[in-house]
Parts: C-alpha cells; structure tokens; sequence
C-alpha cells in the first residue's frame, strides 16, 4: 500500500489491540515500571515461596500414592513386590527400599512397560524425569520431592509470560501473578509432593502462553517488508505450542480438556470461520495428539480391557457434597491452614474468597477485550466441567479428584492478580487505599498457610495416608513391635508408607490372601494393619486371643493383641 493510499485508507487495529494499549498507557501514566515498593514486594514473596518450596521436603508423610511414584520409578511391578514382601515372613523396612526408587536390577524401559502395563492412566514423562532425578541425587523423599520443588521454579517466568500475553503490561499485573502464586497454598502443596501436578502446571502455562503469542502474531497488520520474517516466527511459536501440548498430554490425560478449552477460544475468537489462525491452530493441535498417539493407544487398550474383564470391582471412597468441596478448595487456593470440611471456620472463610474471586471474574470480564477475559473463563470452567458434571449427577465428589482442577485455579489466581494490580492505581485515594488493605491481607493468608504447612507433619492431600505418623507414633512407643497386614485394597500403598515412619525395630509380618500368620512368640506387642472383620477373628480364634482397637478412621483400622502370643 502506497503512502497516499495508507492516508486515504488508514489501517484500523482490532479493537482488542486497542483496548491492551489503552490499558497499557493507563497503567504506566502511573508508573513507566512498578514503584519500588511493589518491586520489593514482589522480591520478596518469591524470595518466601521458593524457600517455603524446600524446606523441610521430608518431614510430611510420604503417602500411599507417592509410594506407588515410587514403585514406578523402581521398574517393579505391584505383583513382584507383593511376591516378595507378603509371603508370610518376618521383615524389616530395609527391604521395601528396593521398590522405592531407582535400582541397578532395572532399566528406565522398565519404567516406561511397568506404566504402560499396570498404570496406563498416568502417562510416563514426570516418571522418566524422576528417574533419571534419582539416578543421581539417590532415593531419599527429599531426593524425589526435591525435583517436584525445583520444577516448580518455572512456574513463575511461565506465568509472567502467560500474563503478558494476556494483558501486555510490563510488570504490574505479571508481577502480582508471580507473587501470589509464590506464596499460594496450593501450589505449595503440589510444589512438595511426588506426584506430576507442578508438572503439569508448567506445562499448562507453557502451551497457553504459546498459544497466545501465536494468535497474536497471527492478527497483526503484516506489510510485505516483515512478512517473511513474521512468517518464520510464526512457525516457531506454532511449533513451541505443539511441543508444549504434547508434553501436557504425556504429563496428564487431563490436559486434553485444556485443548479442548484452547480450541472452544481459537473457534470463539474466529467467529466459528475457518480463518488462517483456526487451520493454523487444528494442524497444530493434530500434530500434537499424533505424537501421543502411541500412549493414548495403550490406554484405550487398558479401557477396552476393563470393560471385557470379569472383575470391575474398584475401591469407592465416600463422596463428599459438590459444592461445599469446591468452595473450600477455592479458599485453599488463597489461605489453607489444614482444616476439614465441617469445622465451622469455613462458613467464615469460604464466603470472603469466594466474594473475591467473584468479583474479581466480573472485573475483568467488564473492563478487559472478549479475547482477554474469554480464554480465562475457558480455562477456568472447561477442565473443571467433566469433573463436575458427574459428581453433581452422583451426588457428591470425591476428596481426591482435588488436582484435576489444576487449570481453573491457575486461571482464577491470574484473574485477582489483574484485580489487585490494576485496582492499586485506580480510583480515589480511599478507594486505593482500600484495595492496598485487601491486597495486604490476601498476603498474609498466603503467608501464614505456608508457614503452617511447612512445619506440619501431614497434610489434606495424604488422603488415606494423613494419620499415618500417629499410627507409626503408637506403633514406635512399644518395646518389640510387629506390624501384620495383608495386600487387600490400600493395605499395600499405607504400609508402604509406615515403613518410611516406623522406627528400625518394628517388623512386618505381611501375608497374601488373608492367610492366618505365623506369628513369632519373641514380639511384645502385635499389631493388625486394616484387618477384615472376618480374618481378624480367625487370628484371635487361632491364638485365642481378643483384639483391642487402638486407631481408626474412614480409612482404616489398626487393632492390638491383648498379648504376646505364643505358638502353637
């Protein structure tokens, strides 16, 4: 276009590009950069998140599914080690070591055909990092937690790019983000647990960002002197999104309902036409799953198996009601001190967060572009609707499903980041002040959960496994202590956890089909690891003794002798 035909014909920007200006020149007639107070800020809680991310990496109970992480990473399977341990002998917690991390006896392949034979539904990348971790840093919790904790470090530049991309401002709002998701419970949580979730939220963040920067490339008036150069950094962005998306998927299957969130907004930005940018993106996104064709095989396999199989029996634990649950893990999102369901201080807590999130959703919905505010409702509702929708039509949710929401508490911390930042600069004087007030409080809770969190023994997540270090405290106060359980639903994974909490001088006596035990005349005190009702009164039938309940919870039961037995 000629400079005369540009004057008669001026090029007008999409209005969501004005809009990002616009926002962009009100927030830095403030501030060209954030003032030296919210710098330091911001410093500083990331300073506190990273250290809160690995301190005392050890001191919370390693819990059943963690035991199961390692199990994987050790190349077994569940079979040889129930072969091995439940067979009716006498053992101590030296030889669970060799099912709890990396081993010379197998390869990394081992690894990958363990997963892909018992475990398809966890896809093997975290796996294969994590052994390769613990092929050099060896096979300690802190060791495997550790690099739960050191990937969590690329949450932040992840976000701060996420962030820009979104709202394309310098520091104020990238900046909050960083901060607040330095100092959020939640992500402490997963930032120090042995599992793939910080994985998978880097990895979200990654692929999103990607996804942004190329639709954003994609808009932009092209003149024929940059169009070439414009055309290869498209492909490499593209490429990157397709990297990243392919690495969600081999980190968790759930992030197929992050794609599917990502194409509802490329379709919904486009008009539902079949512009450059949606075929763009269904290449791309097409290129991605074909790489993990390989996997999703396996687990359709896994799928088809189950439905032919004889025995679906699964182990169904108790629901809990949909909307108090998520309600409390939204307030977790921002301050979470360990507390249940029913205490009553989450009538008091649950209503302020939700207040804020609320708010915060209609904020940016009313002063941002429909580009802007639509990928964060995306976000936010897709991933969390197949969860949801069920537990509804069930009746309940259950406790553990708590992970799964990943996205929507990534895209619900971003949007009270764009809250706080841009509320700090506008309105009043009383007005900002006010929002100065909220946005020190939101801190403090941030602040006193991780405080709490990290001298804790254990935590809401170890489920099943969270009273394991009192049991092991009861079990460790006796003088000659046998701990007996067999291999029957989660008995396997909780006592796997006991022996990391059990003292050296506790045995186990672990059989396999409930068979009665042969119970050694030399221990003081017998304990029963979860027994059935039925096998439990075999024992006392066999020793002729009677059974004290020492512990129990809607988990399991542990139950003493009320003597040394003798045999027969």
């Amino acid at each position: 276009m000629t400079g005369v035909a540009a004057a008669l014909h001026p090029v007008r920007l999409p209005d969501w590009i004005i809009l990002d200006n616009f926002l962009g020149k009100l927030l830095m007639r403030h501030l060209k950069f954030a003032p030296s107070w919210l710098r330091f800020l911001i410093i500083f809680l990331l300073a506190m998140g990273i250290l809160f991310r690995f301190f005392n990496l050890d001191g919370k109970v390693y819990w059943h599914d963690e035991t199961y992480t390692s199990l994987r990473i050790s190349g077994y399977t569940i079979n040889q080690a129930k072969q091995q341990l439940f067979n009716n002998r006498v053992i101590g917690r030296e030889n669970f070591a060799q099912f709890q991390g990396a081993n010379p006896e197998k390869s990394l392949n081992a690894t990958i055909m363990t997963l892909a034979k018992e475990d398809p539904q966890h896809p093997p990348l975290y796996y294969v990092i994590a052994r390769l971790w613990m092929e050099i840093f060896g096979n300690s919790v802190t060791a495997i937690r550790s690099l739960s904790a050191f990937i969590s470090l690329l949450v932040f530049p992840c976000v701060y790019w996420l962030c820009r991309e979104l709202f394309n401002v310098p520091l104020s709002v990238p900046g909050v983000a960083i901060a607040l998701m330095a100092i959020s419970p939640i992500h402490l949580v997963y930032a120090q647990e042995a599992q793939e979730y910080i994985l998978w939220l880097v990895t979200i963040l990654l692929s999103s960002a990607s996804l942004l920067r190329a639709m954003r490339l994609e808009s932009q008036d092209k003149d024929e002197l940059v169009k070439e150069r414009q055309r290869s950094d498209l492909f490499a962005i593209w490429s990157i999104y397709a990297v990243t998306l392919a690495i969600s998927l081999y980190t968790f299957l759930w992030s197929g309902f992050v794609a599917v969130a990502h194409g509802i907004y490329v379709m919904s930005t486009a008009k539902f036409q079949l512009t450059q940018t949606v075929r763009t993106y269904v290449l791309t996104s097409l290129v991605a799953f074909l790489a993990f064709m390989p996997w999703i095989t396996i687990v359709l396999g896994d799928f088809f198996q189950f439905l032919i199989s004889a025995d679906k029996t699964t182990m169904q634990s108790s629901l809990i009601p949909v909307l108090p649950f998520l309600l409390m893990l939204l307030s977790r999102i921002f301050f979470d001190i360990d507390i249940s369901l029913d205490n009553p201080l989450n009538y008091l807590i649950t209503p302020i967060f939700f207040t804020l999130v609320g708010y915060s959703i209609y904020f940016i919905c009313r002063t941002t572009n429909y580009k802007v505010w639509f990928f964060i409702i995306t976000l936010i509702v897709v991933p969390a609707l197949p969860l949801i929708v069920p537990s509804l039509i069930a009746g309940g949710i259950q406790s553990s499903t708590e992970a799964y929401l990943i996205p929507s508490y990534l895209g619900i911390q971003v949007t009270v980041a764009y809250l706080l930042a841009t509320q700090l600069y506008n309105g009043s004087v009383s007005r900002r002040s006010l929002w100065h007030i909220i946005m020190a409080l939101v801190i403090i809770c941030g602040l006193i959960s991780s405080k709490v969190n990290s001298q804790a023994e254990t935590w809401w997540n170890k489920g099943m496994s969270y009273d394991n270090s009192q049991v092991a405290q009861i079990i460790n106060q006796t003088t000659r202590p046998l701990l007996i359980s067999d291999a029957l639903g989660n008995n396997y994974g909780n006592v796997f956890s006991l022996s990391y909490l059990l003292e050296p001088k506790v045995r186990f006596l672990l059989v396999n089909n409930q068979k009665i035990p042969k119970i050694p005349n030399v221990f003081t005190d017998v304990f029963l690891f979860n027994p059935s009702d039925t096998w439990r009164e075999k024992i006392e039938k066999k020793y002729k003794l009677k059974t004290d309940i020492v512990y129990s919870d809607n988990y399991y039961s542990v139950w003493k002798l009320a003597k040394s037995p003798k045999l027969r």
